[in-house]
């Protein structure tokens, strides 16, 4: 049976996504941000979480409709649909072995969808962190003086990752970058005073982070300096007692680049964002 999970069931959830946090980390720091309640959102801010449990898998949505799925082997899923009856859910993100069964019990996997791919994963133990080194070059938190230049930059990742374009993709990218600047998450890589690269933590928790948000422009790839950035953040991270990172990346050559600093290969991760939102019907 599939339960909806509440206040008092918060320490079981948050140990169960502890024991597998590095397939984790979306919902275990909504959780932790946010608490949780039971019959609607903890609270207005769209990373809030509903969850709902079933043996040890668990099934999370945020107020802004994302599925964080974390299944232990195959559950019966046959409820799903009429427990979320009338929900709005707008795509999913969570290691593929959960996410695709989540999909395709509440039959959104066949849905038209900006974003729908399965992208490696990867994870490392930041004592095998390996640095490049690339003479001229420095990593420092983004200021505003930045943020017409990574408008740009945030419009066309939005675009080229994420599948959305236009007037959205802009007021995406400009509300994602002053959540970037409030949390100071993100670097920005300069050569000789020149921006290069950007690169970032989409959720932190005291012994993990999650990079996410890389970026380089095009005419500017190959030359090492996603891996540069990159690894600098992390080393920063490590100082500060931060023993692991994981990631999923955008592409096979984007992995091999995150493996040349340390990174090792793990279960693959579902990126999938509905074209336009749906609404749960049983």
């Amino acid at each position: 049976m599939i339960r909806e999970q509440g206040p008092e069931d918060r320490a079981q959830i948050e140990a169960l996504l502890t024991a597998r946090i590095t397939e984790a980390m979306f919902p275990l720091v909504n959780l932790r941000d946010h608490d949780l309640a039971k019959g609607d959102f903890p609270g207005p801010h769209d990373h809030a979480i509903r969850l709902w449990r079933t043996g040890d898998s668990l099934i999370a949505l945020t107020r802004a409709g994302i599925l964080l799925p974390l299944l232990d082997g195959i559950p019966d899923l046959s409820g799903l649909k009429a427990t979320l009856h009338g929900l709005k859910v707008t795509g999913a993100v969570g290691p593929a072995a959960s996410a695709r069964p989540i999909l395709n019990a509440l039959g959104l996997d066949g849905l038209p969808a900006n974003t729908n791919r399965d992208e490696p994963g990867l994870t490392l133990d930041l004592t095998r962190l390996a640095i490049p080194d690339r003479p001229g070059t420095a990593l420092r938190p983004i200021v505003p003086d930045d943020l017409p230049l990574l408008s740009d930059w945030r419009e066309a990742y939005v675009g080229e990752v994420l599948g959305q374009t236009g007037t959205s993709a802009r007021i995406r990218a400009e509300a994602e970058l002053a959540s970037y600047l409030a949390n100071d998450s993100h670097r920005l890589l300069l050569d000789h005073g020149t921006p290069v690269a950007m690169t970032g933590f989409n959720a932190t928790l005291p012994e993990i982070v999650q990079v996410g948000g890389v970026y380089t422009p095009p005419e500017l790839r190959g030359k090492g300096y996603a891996r540069r950035a990159v690894a600098l953040h992390l080393a920063e991270a490590r100082a500060s007692g931060v023993i692991r990172a994981v990631l999923f990346a955008a592409s096979d050559a984007a992995a091999r680049a995150y493996r040349a600093i340390g990174f090792q290969p793990a279960k693959p991760f579902t990126l999938f964002l509905l074209a336009t939102p749906a609404r749960i019907e049983a």
